[in-house]
């Protein structure tokens, strides 16, 4: 028996579209030991939703099912390399088809050394540096 839980528009994160695209790169469950996954939609949604709002786990809405499951499966796919792989292939794909733009970005804020460390004796080489580049 296959229960499908509508999300309500103010729980979405993801359009069909990107759903449908993102489906593709998540793992599957047919095929593992134990249970199969419950809907893979519905616990993606909860992970952005939490992302998108920063609140703790324990907060998810319970639309989302048991917070548990959700970061269970944020964890899994994170320790499997599944994330890495998804925004590679997603900006992969944005770079083709012309909609990413490669910015670089320097901060250049000034980071003052720890009150301990400004006295702390520095080895660089010294006299003996300069004359052995003088040779």
């Amino acid at each position: 028996m296959v229960v499908v839980v509508v999300v309500g528009d103010r729980f979405r994160v993801l359009t069909d579209a990107q759903w449908e695209l993102l489906e593709l790169l998540l793992p599957k469950s047919e095929g593992r030991v134990g249970r199969n996954f419950s809907d893979n939609r519905l616990i993606v949604e909860g992970l952005l939703y939490r992302l998108r709002v920063s609140g703790p786990w324990r907060d998810l809405p319970a639309v989302f099912g048991p917070w548990q499951t959700v970061w269970k499966r944020h964890r899994r796919y994170a320790a499997d390399g599944t994330w890495d792989k998804v925004l590679i292939a997603l900006a992969a794909l944005a770079d083709v088809s012309g909609d990413l733009d490669w910015v670089a970005s320097i901060d250049t804020t000034i980071v003052r050394v720890h009150q301990h460390g400004a006295n702390a004796a520095r080895h660089t080489g010294g006299s003996l540096e300069l004359h052995e580049s003088a040779r």
